[in-house]
């Protein structure tokens, strides 16, 4: 029986973990912060196409620190960047997917 180092059982989920697109991580960064799944995956799509890499890395911060209550205090949270276009796209965002106008 022929034993695999490490090395080569790992390399597979690595290459798995570099596949993450922008909108998967901006969505699970919004779950992390304390949103719904299906609203999150809705803002995800939107802001993706709005915001640039480093203003999603800036949002995907909230996420790490803590889980917000509800909506009202993650964009409390969204306006502590001090990012007008950030604050403006997550608002509309928000609004549009948590009422479902937008899917």
């Amino acid at each position: 029986m022929r034993v695999l180092p490490i090395g080569a059982l790992m390399l597979p989920l690595l290459m798995l973990a570099g596949c993450s697109t922008p909108e998967t991580m901006t969505r699970d960064g919004l779950v992390n912060a304390g949103i719904s799944n299906p609203v999150a995956a809705c803002m995800a799509s939107r802001m993706v196409d709005r915001l640039s890499i480093l203003q999603l890395r800036r949002l995907a911060g909230l996420g790490k620190a803590e889980r917000s209550r509800d909506l009202d205090q993650f964009l409390y949270r969204v306006r502590s960047l001090r990012d007008p276009e950030i604050v403006g796209v997550t608002a509309s965002s928000a609004a549009l997917c948590a009422t479902g106008l937008v899917r």
